[in-house]
């Protein structure tokens, strides 16, 4: 009922889903507790939801025949592949906005009266320019 008093409201409301097999996710937690510029990704969660996948894909199935609708519909993004995932949500986001067309003004830039300033500074000076070797 809450996302309906939205889209009635005029807000454009997208659900989406991120899917991940356990294999794969298995094997990002490996590499996040591999690497140590990844390990701050691995949380005590993390690891903790580890053994409670099928209870969540159950909770998953739950939440989704009680939210999913004509009004407010889920999509689901197949997310093993995170960069062709995150393609695949753009396009499809893209491709249920409205086109909206913004009319841009002319802007005019007429040129300056007087003599162009050249910056100054009084509190710090900036760092020496690069000089090539």
């Amino acid at each position: 009922m809450f996302e309906k008093l939205l889209i009635d409201d005029g807000i454009v409301l997208f659900k989406y889903w991120l899917s991940v097999d356990q294999a794969q996710q298995e094997k990002r937690f490996a590499e996040r507790h591999l690497d140590p510029l990844k390990g701050w990704k691995l949380s005590p969660v993390d690891l903790e939801s580890r053994s409670k996948y099928s209870a969540y894909t159950e909770s998953r199935e739950a939440m989704l025949r009680a939210t999913h609708n004509d009004d407010a519909p889920w999509t689901l993004v197949d997310f093993n592949d995170q960069k062709r995932g995150r393609l695949g949500l753009i396009r499809n986001l893209l491709d249920r906005l409205p086109d909206t067309r913004v009319d841009e003004p002319v802007l005019a830039l007429p040129p300056l009266k007087g003599k162009l300033h050249k910056e100054h500074f009084g509190v710090l000076k900036p760092i020496e320019a690069f000089v090539t070797p």
